[in-house]
């Protein structure tokens, strides 16, 4: 009998990955989870998600950094047929300070993630982009039709560059390639370093919130629960070449390889200001605000569109501001007993 086949999840004890990993799960796909449970931020929210995990039988984890040479060891041992990969170094702001970072964990990392799945013949490799390759456009809402040549951070150089790193894999192995620029995500289990996380635990505690470009940036806020859905349909949708594309007006969503583009978010941008009101409400307080300067390596706005998104896979995130941070708000008070 044939060894049944499983999908390996990078980063599945980190924020995006916990979700994913349990979609797949409750619809009965067999996971490895695989993350180095490095001290980026609270290594207990971390070992919390995974504990909650491995109460799935179907679920199996691997304590390893993307570099370590037994890599191609989880491929073979697991059958891994179809590979998620969203381990990364996060972070805009710190890509200013520790950018070695970034280009360990996010460009070394990713190119021997690629080798492997090259060399198991990978189905299809899905991978975490970001809206922050869209850097220095103005025109919105975004589309992965667009040209991106124009980060403002290193950590969108690097997911700009993890995109063509994986294009070249497509067209020179036909490595099937799929990457996905999400929208600043949120929700339960979140990072403690954004926005929804800073800003309640902050508000809680009676301290001042920092808003930076004075509370008027706009962010295409997405539901992480969307997010997970958004990925475990694209996985289920193997790219193939476009007999459309067109060398002389060169599309970056698709290409002659097994190669798309698709962003996911939730195509209805909200004002910094008017989120923190959402949570006023919600928490029953004012935040006390500090108004500040845009900082370095950010953009005054995000906004998604998801036409193709919907397209391929029937499907786009919706979930309004309101119920999100309602969610994410049950969810932190009863984790910390706030």
């Amino acid at each position: 009998m044939a060894k049944s086949t499983s999908i390996l999840i990078t980063g599945a004890a980190g924020f995006i990955g916990y979700h994913v990993a349990t979609r797949l799960l409750e619809s009965g796909s067999a996971v490895v989870g695989l993350d180095n449970l490095n001290a980026y931020y609270d290594i207990g929210l971390k070992e919390a998600r995974l504990a909650l995990l491995q109460k799935y039988p179907r679920f199996s984890f691997e304590r390893m950094d993307l570099c370590d040479a037994s890599l191609g060891g989880v491929f073979s041992e697991h059958a891994v047929s179809r590979v998620i990969h969203l381990a990364a170094q996060a972070g805009v702001r710190y890509s200013l300070t520790n950018p070695e970072a970034y280009i360990q964990s996010n460009l070394v990392a990713f190119s021997r993630l690629l080798e492997c799945c090259r060399k198991h013949a990978v189905e299809h490799f899905v991978y975490a982009s970001s809206s922050s390759v869209y850097g220095g456009n103005t025109k919105v809402p975004f589309s992965v039709h667009d040209n991106v040549d124009h980060p403002v951070s290193l950590y969108a150089a690097t997911k700009k560059s993890n995109e063509l790193m994986a294009h070249s894999y497509a067209h020179l192995f036909r490595l099937p390639c799929t990457g996905l620029r999400f929208f600043t995500v949120y929700g339960p289990w979140g990072r403690p370093d954004m926005a929804a996380f800073l800003f309640c635990k902050a508000m809680l505690e009676g301290k001042p919130i920092d808003l930076f470009n004075e509370g008027f940036m706009r962010r295409d806020f997405t539901y992480v629960e969307d997010i997970a859905e958004g990925v475990a349909r694209v996985l289920d949708r193997v790219p193939q070449p476009d007999p459309l594309w067109d060398g002389a007006n060169p599309d970056s969503a698709s290409s002659t390889a097994p190669y798309r583009i698709y962003n996911i978010g939730n195509h209805e941008p909200v004002e910094l200001l008017r989120f923190v009101e959402i949570l006023e409400v919600i928490l029953g307080r004012k935040a006390e605000k500090r108004l500040l300067p845009m900082q370095a390596g950010d953009v005054p706005e995000t906004f998604a569109s998801v036409e193709e998104l919907a397209r391929d896979t029937g499907f786009s995130p919706s979930t309004p501001i309101e119920t999100g941070l309602r969610k994410f708000v049950e969810w932190y008070r009863g984790y910390y007993n706030a």
